[in-house]
């Protein structure tokens, strides 16, 4: 076992994606017992102490299929409405699956907009750590059903790579129907061997990458690209068989099963430096002694507490410069929190913002993972 390897071990927070090929019989419906497998799995992870986010596809192939049609459509509308069809479906299936094991499940429909927006990013970022915290399993599709330019060239492999980084995920797992990359294609080449472990960021992988099938979008080359995306907050990835048995167990044990693709400490500091050179700065809000000590020497998140003004118009998921007594820019993140409210909780603690705003979004005004020290 390798020392990468053995990290997997520890991880506590997972993104999961399971591909059409997998939940689909070449378009024919959903495979239920191949699906309760999985869902098996992780019920026993959650068990372990391991939050689990499931992406899921197969929403198109399973509406191909009720629809009586014999393959996947090109035109959008027809697209939009197999997805809407089958979605029913689809959430149905995993529902009744994973009430076998007394645990909930919540349906998120996302588009790639959803996480690019900053405000939209941290609803559903607010969203599914809250539905975490209460031991639920957040099931998360594209929303292909509005969705036009996703339907044709977007792919759940890459909204898996987002939402690794909207949860701050500590492992990607994306379950294919092949052992994992491969150094040629092994359906055509005897002679191909299965590679164990690469960094995300190794451009050569690309050229062992393929395309997608038919009932699905994804392909090894969308796989790669979705490491590349975990890999900028932190998130290592493992492509592995859905068809191995216990897969996901197998994963959590350290097992040398499918490709890891590992990232580097780098990538952290390169998510925050993303966020700070991203927008334009809206507001700018003036911080306590003690703030500034948390943020500079503690690494802390900035709370409400430690403001002492505020200036600018911003929004919610703006970024705003962090300045000392003296005017001097010591940070720059993304605010929980628009101008008027930020004015109203200024050095307010939890309590008495629920009193004066009624609900509290997020208790930091810019949660450390936000924020970068200047």
């Amino acid at each position: 076992m390798t020392e990468e390897r053995q990290k997997i071990k520890n991880t506590q927070r997972w993104v999961v994606k399971i591909g059409s090929a997998l939940l689909t019989d070449n378009g024919c419906g959903l495979k239920h017992d191949v699906l309760d497998n999985w869902v098996s799995q992780i019920a026993e992870l959650n068990k372990r102490g391991i939050e689990i986010v499931l992406v899921s596809s197969g929403a198109v192939a399973e509406g191909v299929s009720r629809l009586g049609w014999k393959r996947r459509p090109n035109v959008v509308h027809e697209l939009q409405a197999a997805a809407a069809v089958g979605q029913m479906g689809l959430i149905h299936a995993y529902e009744v699956c994973f009430q076998k094991y007394d645990k909930h499940t919540a349906q998120i429909l996302l588009t790639h907009d959803d996480v690019a927006n900053r405000a939209r990013y941290l609803n559903a970022r607010t969203s599914m750590n809250t539905l975490l915290k209460l031991g639920v399993i957040p099931i998360v599709n594209e929303n292909d059903t509005v969705a036009t330019d996703e339907i044709r060239f977007g792919d759940n492999d890459t909204l898996a790579g987002l939402v690794a980084n909207l949860i701050d995920a500590e492992l990607l797992v994306l379950l294919t129907d092949q052992k994992g990359l491969y150094n040629a294609d092994p359906r055509v080449d005897s002679n191909a061997k299965l590679i164990e472990q690469a960094e995300a960021s190794d451009k050569s992988l690309e050229s062992f990458a393929g395309e997608g099938g038919s009932l699905g979008r994804g392909g090894m080359r969308t796989k790669l690209k979705a490491a590349v995306v975990a890999m900028k907050s932190g998130t290592q990835t493992v492509i592995a068989s859905g068809s191995d048995e216990s897969i996901l167990l197998k994963i959590a044990n350290g097992e040398t099963v499918g490709t890891l693709l590992t990232t580097a400490e780098e990538s952290l500091q390169a998510k925050k430096q993303w966020l700070a050179n991203q927008a334009h700065l809206q507001g700018t809000v003036t911080l306590d002694d003690g703030a500034v000590t948390a943020l500079k020497k503690n690494g802390k998140s900035l709370l409400p507490v430690g403001i002492k003004s505020v200036a600018g118009e911003f929004k919610r998921g703006e970024i705003v410069s962090c300045v000392d007594n003296g005017g001097n820019e010591i940070a720059r993140g993304l605010t929980n929190y628009d101008s008027v409210q930020t004015k109203l909780i200024i050095g307010k603690s939890t309590k008495e913002i629920q009193e004066l705003l009624g609900q509290i979004e997020e208790d930091e005004l810019i949660h450390r993972d936000n924020l970068i020290l200047i």
